[in-house]
């Protein structure tokens, strides 16, 4: 279970990560075309892709140091909140394959945290 876990959370902070840069870095250029980008404002996308990215190092440092553990359960929920935002700003846009791989993610998130505080604690 520790194995599995350690690998979805390497998957997620990298697809996390990849995800807050695009926010943060380049909204201009991922956000052409795609109307629900439209949803929020351009800020909210930025606080998003920048709570992405502390995440991302959320979900392994702290594991990785034994560094406050806590603080991997607490970004894995965060991010598993934050899938609920992204299946409203779909649902909106009656997007679906986004509503689906938002869905995904935040079960995995909620996956991470259960597996970090109930099946194989890193406390």
């Amino acid at each position: 279970m520790n194995i599995l876990l350690w690998v979805l959370q390497v998957l997620a902070a990298l697809l996390y990560g990849a995800s807050g840069v695009m926010k943060v870095f380049m909204f201009d250029k991922v956000s052409e075309g795609v109307p629900s980008f439209g949803a929020l404002p351009r800020e909210a996308w930025r606080a998003l892709g920048i709570l992405e990215l502390v995440c991302m190092v959320g979900l392994i440092v702290p594991a990785a140091f034994h560094w406050q553990p806590a603080l991997t359960v607490v970004a894995a929920t965060v991010l598993a909140l934050e899938s609920l935002v992204f299946i409203w700003v779909h649902v909106k846009y009656r997007e679906i394959p986004p509503i689906i791989l938002s869905g995904v993610l935040g079960l995995l998130m909620a996956f991470i945290a259960y597996g970090r505080m109930v099946l194989k604690p890193i406390f």
